[in-house]
């Protein structure tokens, strides 16, 4: 595998961990830990475990990690919008944010296809 701080997904889902890292750590942002721990976790995962997939030494273990990644996207998308009903995120940053989720979302869905599709096994996840 290639170093997967070169694929494009990776590069936008860092990007995504720096914005949310950042909102969460505004003064303005209420201090609900576990609101701030949800969002944080949930963003780094996505990040981390493209890289865990990626180093594993196979395709198959990165489809499996890629779903985990794609899966902690839709944790995060819940996450944003819980922040963003409450005002805890301003409607403009939300919609940013879940901008940037949608587009990392679909990359690690084109990857998962692409991965599968080189496995042979068709398009199984």
């Amino acid at each position: 595998m290639q170093n997967p701080e070169n694929l494009q997904v990776w590069k936008k889902s860092h990007q995504l961990t720096l914005e949310v890292y950042r909102a969460t750590d505004a003064p303005w942002f209420p201090r609900r830990f576990s609101l701030i721990n949800q969002l944080q976790s949930s963003v780094l995962s996505i990040e981390s475990n493209i890289v865990e997939g990626a180093t594993r030494g196979g395709k198959p273990e990165f489809l499996r990690f890629l779903r985990y990644a794609l899966s902690s996207g839709c944790e995060l998308h819940t996450q944003l919008l819980v922040a963003k009903d409450l005002s805890y995120l301003p409607f403009e940053q939300f919609q940013r944010m879940d901008s940037q989720l949608d587009e990392v979302r679909k990359m690690l869905w084109g990857l998962m296809v692409a991965v599968s599709d080189s496995l042979g096994k068709g398009r199984r996840f």
